[in-house]
């Protein structure tokens, strides 16, 4: 493996990086199939609570798509590489765990539809964000119109996606696509720490409650609380369940197995 993505462990948070900070991290086709392979892991990671992703340095979290590979590329080898990131954000949007976008500086195009396909968003104050793909005659082609519309509404995600249009960060919180802005010398501090907070929970019960939420708001509301149901259905026989139930009874801290 190349140095593009670096992937460091602390605790149960597992650590993403995207390590081409001379191209604004950027992502060539090496490191969608690099983080792709990083992603496939993760699904079968019974240890890791918890992913943050960010992008090395202080200017970038990611420019999107490697711009200067693109031109050299066939149409074929677009669609394949299109297929390929559409595909990979799904699957970081269908982790087990809780993933955490710690959003560094520029985040433009797939830079912005990876943050999409994260669970929660903290933007350092120095952050940018935009779908910007129609300035180049195209249109988001990973989920960032999609996801972009539910995250914030139809009206605001037409502006946003039609305009090309930039945003800063207290923008980017108004309009609930960050959920946190900080400074950026505190930004990765910051996403380690709620990380942290999340850890500490039942991870079954938060994995559950994370599958409730993604299933539940593509359906109607009844069909959504029958989600819930099954969910807590998972939890009923773990033994998490009842170390919770005893660590209350007894004034303590739960020591959850993940069991």
């Amino acid at each position: 493996m190349s140095q593009d993505i670096i992937v460091d462990y602390h605790g149960y948070t597992c650590q993403i990086t995207l390590n081409r900070p001379d191209k604004r991290n950027a992502i060539n086709f090496p490191t969608l199939l690099e983080l792709k392979e990083v992603i496939r892991k993760l699904h079968y990671a019974p240890k890791v609570r918890t992913v943050v992703i960010t992008g090395a340095g202080e200017k970038a979290f990611s420019a999107g798509a490697d711009l200067k590979e693109r031109v050299g590329m066939s149409q074929l080898e677009v669609k394949e590489f299109l297929y390929t990131i559409r595909n990979l954000l799904t699957d970081i949007e269908n982790l087990p765990m809780p993933v955490i976008g710690a959003i560094n500086g520029l985040a433009l195009g797939g830079g912005t539809e990876l943050a999409l396909a994260c669970d929660i968003r903290l933007a350092s104050d120095r952050a940018t964000m935009g779908l910007t793909e129609v300035a180049l005659g195209i249109i988001p082609g990973a989920g960032g119109t999609q996801r972009l519309a539910r995250l914030i509404g139809r009206g605001k995600a037409k502006e946003l996606v039609f305009t090309g249009r930039k945003v800063e960060a207290k923008e980017a919180l108004s309009l609930g696509l960050v959920n946190e802005v900080v400074k950026q010398e505190e930004l990765v501090k910051r996403s380690l720490e709620m990380a942290e907070v999340i850890n500490n929970n039942g991870p079954i019960a938060v994995q559950q409650a994370k599958f409730a939420i993604n299933q539940g708001l593509e359906v109607d509301l009844k069909t959504g609380i029958n989600i819930e149901a099954k969910a807590y259905e998972v939890i009923l026989p773990t033994k998490d369940r009842l170390e919770g139930l005893a660590a209350f009874k007894e004034k303590r801290k739960p020591e959850y197995k993940g069991e």
